[in-house]
């Protein structure tokens, strides 16, 4: 006989856990399906969390847990391998073996980050390379930065990170075309544009040291800024028919997430969305909170569910 919980929560970083807790503080049986793959796991620290400033990512995702199984939640390392609608709900299948049935789904499965192919870029990621000023910008402050331009955001991005170091250059490198009008302001705020393509990002024991370009020649930064494409972590959960929706500039798409609406609710019956996986743009703390609002809806969907059988059974 299959487990049967109320329930499933796919993905167990911030958005997925902070679901969990209310879920199980709601007295609801739960399961978190964690694959450990949190996309923060690379840096060191996490930053705007009120209250845990500078805490590492993966312990709070420790910390978490502990709150979660506190509860009476449940939490698992594995990953979904496919998922189909059952009557009563969905029967989700693990990659350990084991298939448990779910009234409920949350995703919160996070976003894959696909880097730019330099050599050398990817070995610094979420240290040395990085895309937001918000999570890590403050800890390189007045540091040599470069930004390599990507999408049509690049150069917006310089003008952020310039608010927080005197010494920013932008490498036209491959990406979008810089307008008159961008690079005027660049040139305003003394931000260099360097032409060429970008061929490696070189680092040494202490840190990135230097942008080598095509060309052979090697810029000095210590910090380089980039744009990843984002895309919505969705292995094992095509079977359920989420629709996908680009985040776009133009006709330049920056990734897709999973359409939900303002609390989580995906247009699949029974199945919400919290965190990167439908919100690309959310940090550590908006994600939790997302997770929090798609919890609490959950929960409300299910008291309604149990009150009309209640109804029915008299």
């Amino acid at each position: 006989m299959l487990d049967k919980y109320d329930v499933v929560v796919v993905g167990g970083g911030a958005a997925g856990l902070s679901g969990a807790v209310a879920l199980g503080r709601s007295r609801r049986s739960v399961l978190v399906v964690d694959a450990g793959e949190q996309r923060n796991a690379p840096a060191e620290a996490m930053h705007n969390y009120l209250g845990r400033e500078g805490l590492n990512p993966l312990e709070l995702v420790a910390i978490g847990r502990e709150e979660v199984a506190a509860y009476g939640g449940s939490t698992v390392r594995a990953r979904v391998s496919d998922v189909s609608v059952v009557a009563g709900g969905f029967l989700v299948a693990l990659d350990n073996g084991v298939s448990v049935e779910a009234r409920r789904l949350l995703l919160a499965t996070g976003l894959l980050d696909e880097l730019p192919e330099i050599e050398g870029l990817a070995e610094c990621w979420g240290n040395d390379v990085i895309h937001c000023p918000y999570c890590h910008g403050y800890e390189h402050r007045d540091q040599a930065i470069g930004v390599l331009v990507t999408t049509p955001m690049s150069v917006h991005q310089a003008l952020m990170f310039r608010q927080l170091s005197d010494d920013v250059v932008v490498f036209a490198h491959t990406g979008p075309a810089i307008s008159a009008d961008d690079r005027a302001q660049l040139d305003a705020l003394g931000v260099r544009v360097i032409e060429g393509e970008v061929s490696a990002v070189e680092s040494h024991s202490g840190g990135l040291s230097g942008i080598r370009l095509a060309s052979g020649e090697v810029v000095p930064r210590q910090v380089l800024v980039i744009g990843p494409k984002f895309e919505a972590r969705l292995d094992g959960l095509k079977g359920l028919g989420l629709e996908v929706v680009p985040m776009a500039i133009g006709d330049f798409v920056l990734g897709h997430s999973v359409k939900a609406d303002a609390n989580g609710k995906t247009d699949v019956p029974g199945v919400w969305a919290a965190g990167n996986v439908a919100n690309p743009m959310a940090q550590v703390v908006i994600s939790a909170g997302q997770g929090l609002m798609a919890g609490a809806q959950i929960n409300a969907d299910l008291i309604m569910e149990d009150a009309r059988a209640a109804v029915a059974a008299r």
